[in-house]
């Protein structure tokens, strides 16, 4: 069958949109959605104790951070034109209870004292609040008989993410999937005299195999079991959409979902259905199978990346987590 493209037996004028992408300059002036540096939130590992920065297999490019070197760090991304961050610690000391994660004397602690020291206002700083990375099971929440105890797990997340505000955050991000996660620690910044610290809820967090290399550079693979008793399944979209209905009730001030790429569908509904910022996670996995492609030489990295970056504000999210921020900061600059 024939299809008629030009109406011209109807009196219609010829349509053909290939002349609005017939040059770059055509192209770029048709764009319509833009990936900005100010999109973009840079993940940093900071790892107490050590001396020098210390290679992620996993995640080439990627690197914990000695406490003493996080100011160049963030120097080197604010440089690029990136105004936000993420600290992930890993302590030098692992207990059952994750006692580290709430110590100000921790090394995320510490850093968030020091960046704002030397950057003030100019890099707004968010932190993880979670307990895997600090619990010497390796498991998000406190372990009772062999399982995580929801409650018990909130009180410690809310002392965490007291203690950050103390360091002089800006932002906490609670990850460990906890029911009533959010509302107990808005309620614990309130009372503490933090009414003004914002919460990014991980609010569809997914158990999802794209979180490894993450384990990897993070020292937090669980010790027995797995997260799908708290991290929800990745079939189910109307128990996401309740998972951040939930957040909202809660008072939650930014909307996460993590992963990004495999769960752009789940962005798009949040998108829709909410004023409220939203967030994705761009996660680890995401980020290895881009650069494993790359270094094979199956793909055209940087053209990836940028494919990938933009189907996730295309999707809807405001702001990107991504290992790709420092590269997709460089490439902008250069364009």
């Amino acid at each position: 069958m024939k299809i008629n493209i030009s109406n011209k037996s109807a009196g219609f004028p010829t349509v053909r949109l290939r002349r609005l992408r017939r040059s770059t300059a055509i192209r770029d002036l048709m764009q319509e959605i833009h990936v900005s540096v100010k999109d973009l939130i840079c993940p940093l590992f900071v790892q107490e104790g050590s001396k020098k920065p210390q290679i992620i297999g996993s995640m080439p490019e990627i690197q914990r951070i000695p406490l003493s070197k996080i100011i160049d760090e963030v120097q080197a991304i604010s440089d690029l034109g990136i105004r936000a961050i993420i600290l992930f610690g890993i302590p030098y000391r692992k207990d059952d209870k994750g006692s580290s994660a709430f110590d100000d004397n921790g090394v995320v602690q510490q850093s968030a004292a020091l960046i704002r020291k030397h950057f003030g206002d100019k890099i707004a700083i968010i932190t993880d609040v979670c307990l895997c990375q600090y619990t010497s099971h390796g498991h998000c929440g406190i372990v009772v008989n062999k399982k995580v105890d929801n409650d018990s797990s909130i009180d410690t997340l809310t002392k965490i993410a007291v203690s950050h505000a103390r360091a002089g955050v800006d932002i906490v991000a609670p990850s460990a999937m906890m029911d009533g996660q959010v509302k107990a620690i808005r309620e614990g910044l309130d009372e503490a005299g933090f009414t003004d610290i914002a919460i990014i809820g991980y609010s569809a967090k997914h158990a999802s195999t794209l979180y490894a290399p993450f384990r990897d550079a993070a020292h937090c693979t669980p010790e027995f079991g797995d997260r799908r008793t708290y991290q929800m399944p990745f079939t189910n979209i109307g128990e996401a959409m309740r998972e951040i209905d939930m957040d909202i009730n809660e008072g939650v001030d930014i909307i996460m979902i993590k992963p990004a790429i495999p769960y752009l569908d789940i962005i798009y509904q949040v998108r829709k259905n909410t004023h409220l910022p939203v967030a994705a996670y761009s996660v680890s996995g995401e980020y290895a199978l881009i650069k494993a492609a790359a270094m094979e030489g199956w793909v055209d990295e940087n053209a990836l990346m940028k494919e990938f970056l933009t189907s996730i504000k295309r999707a809807g999210a405001d702001m990107i987590i991504t290992y790709h921020a420092k590269k997709m900061a460089d490439l902008l600059l250069d364009q």
